[in-house]
């Protein structure tokens, strides 16, 4: 087992949920409901590949490992394609219905009903990549003007890819963080709105419909399987991800609901940190991560809501284990797929890996021959010259 990737200590914090009602408060089944039914009757809609690594469980000795591939989401590579299209719609659905003075359909605004109206309203938001490109085509196609923040590390290929639907990119020096809190100031000093994937005092319901538009790829894998997983590693950066799925699954399969597992970078490791404290706690980005989607270090209050009562584990991995992972998906064992994932994509594969070649983690998460494990594929290859590179093994890492 350990040769599929380089030998990884891994961080590991396991907590005693708290007990609510988190998954069915901060998102409703309502939320998801309607999300889903706007989100399915988008051109170009349908569901991405839920692959089953049978080799690669029989390796590493679990009974299955489920990746599911969001790279040919909507033709934008990524399951942010869910999220920040749809939150952007819902604004200018709240915007337009404010100045018309009457309610305004979320078809309708998609169909073009209020294009004029939509070209008075400007979006913007700060992003690695992926939700920014997902805001970027969701303005494209409702008419909205969009303006994107980027830090110093993300990709000039990520940004090409913003501009070349329409968005005005703004980069910016410093992390992350630092493009959130200048999206913020901008957008009040010009009466423009934020469409963020994070929340903030005050601001919760973008980040709320982001979450709820993810609900689209849960659904997805619950009507794929017959029983529900035992696991499920899913990526942390501000959290809205792993929150989205883990409380999609617990409407779905209620106390069958697998086990959640949450994966960082040990570089931005900020739920991580949250869980140790017990509440949300922000890190400071030293260096940044390989894994730029998932290079945050403040957490999403309202994520944390849910992750509080829904996660179990709490998992950092090293930089090493990245694009060996990116590798042996592109390059698999014997008998499996060959997908091709971004680098935020392999968080979760490559922590179950090596948990696996470590007895006493695998026996604390509960990792055994009768394992069924649930893996979020969060993005395909999102910037080719990354991708080379990485299947080259020209990399830090």
């Amino acid at each position: 087992m350990t040769d599929l990737l380089p030998p990884a200590r891994l961080g590991h914090v396991a907590v005693t949920r708290m007990s609510g009602t988190a998954a069915a408060r901060v998102l409703t089944p309502d939320d998801f409901a309607t999300a889903q039914a706007e989100i399915m009757a988008w051109d170009g809609y349908a569901p991405t590949p839920l692959v089953s690594l049978k080799a690669l469980a029989q390796r590493i000795g679990v009974d299955a490992v489920l990746y599911k591939d969001e790279g040919p989401r909507f033709g934008l590579g990524s399951f942010k394609a869910l999220g920040g299209s749809y939150a952007a719609l819902r604004v200018l659905q709240r915007e337009i219905s404010a100045a018309l003075g009457r309610e305004v359909s979320l078809a309708d605004i998609r169909t073009g009903k209020h294009r004029d109206e939509a070209a008075k309203i400007t979006l913007v938001s700060a992003t690695d990549g992926n939700h920014g490109r997902s805001l970027a085509w969701g303005c494209q196609r409702f008419g909205a003007p969009c303006r994107i923040y980027i830090h110093a590390e993300v990709s000039e290929g990520r940004a090409q890819a913003m501009r070349d639907l329409g968005a005005e990119v703004i980069r910016i020096e410093g992390d992350y963080d630092d493009s959130v809190d200048l999206a913020k100031a901008e957008a009040a000093a010009n009466g423009w709105f934020v469409v963020s994937d994070t929340s903030w005092p005050g601001y919760s319901q973008p980040p709320r419909d982001v979450m709820a538009g993810y609900g689209v790829m849960t659904r997805e894998i619950c009507e794929a399987l017959d029983q529900a997983p035992t696991h499920v590693f899913l990526q942390g950066g501000v959290g809205g991800l792993a929150a989205g799925v883990a409380a999609g699954l617990r409407q779905h399969w209620g106390d069958k609901a697998p086990r959640v597992v949450i994966v960082e970078p040990d570089l931005a490791a900020c739920l991580y940190e949250s869980a140790k404290a017990g509440a949300p706690t922000s890190v400071v980005i030293k260096e940044e991560t390989l894994m730029a989607g998932l290079s945050c270090g403040e957490p999403s209050p309202l994520a944390w809501e849910i992750l509080a009562e829904e996660a179990s584990d709490f998992l950092t991995i090293p930089e090493s284990v990245v694009a060996p992972a990116v590798r042996l998906l592109a390059r698999p064992l014997p008998g499996d797929a060959d997908v091709e994932a971004g680098e935020s994509a392999v968080a979760g594969l490559a922590a179950l890996i090596a948990a696996r070649a470590d007895a006493g983690l695998s026996a604390r998460l509960g990792l055994d021959a009768t394992s069924r494990v649930l893996l979020i594929g969060s993005e395909g290859v999102t910037d080719p010259a990354i991708f080379k590179m990485i299947m080259e093994g020209r990399n830090a890492a």
